[in-house]
């Protein structure tokens, strides 16, 4: 499902214009993203969490050429799924 296809879905379910509903979708992924930014974390109850995962710096292997490399600290954002998020969708492809 894209952007579009979830703005669309919304539009019909609330009555709200698609072109509303599009800055609307749009504006929750760009706040998700400037929280991350910040290396906050989101917490949305029955639907999951989003945050930062820290990897520390580390020795690596390039395999192409096997020469060793220095990789710096990064931030990866995760997101981790709910309980009742992971059980409605289980629940409903089990049946």
């Amino acid at each position: 499902m894209t952007r579009a296809q979830i703005a669309a879905k919304i539009s019909d379910a609330t009555g709200l214009s698609k072109k509303e509903t599009e800055i609307v979708v749009e504006g929750f992924i760009s706040c998700i993203i400037e929280c991350l930014k910040e290396n906050g974390n989101i917490e949305i109850r029955g639907f999951g969490t989003f945050k930062n995962n820290v990897k520390e710096p580390r020795t690596a292997r390039n395999p192409r050429t096997g020469e060793s490399i220095t990789l710096g600290k990064r931030y990866i954002p995760m997101f981790k799924v709910s309980k009742e998020f992971k059980k409605a969708v289980q629940d409903a492809l089990v049946q």
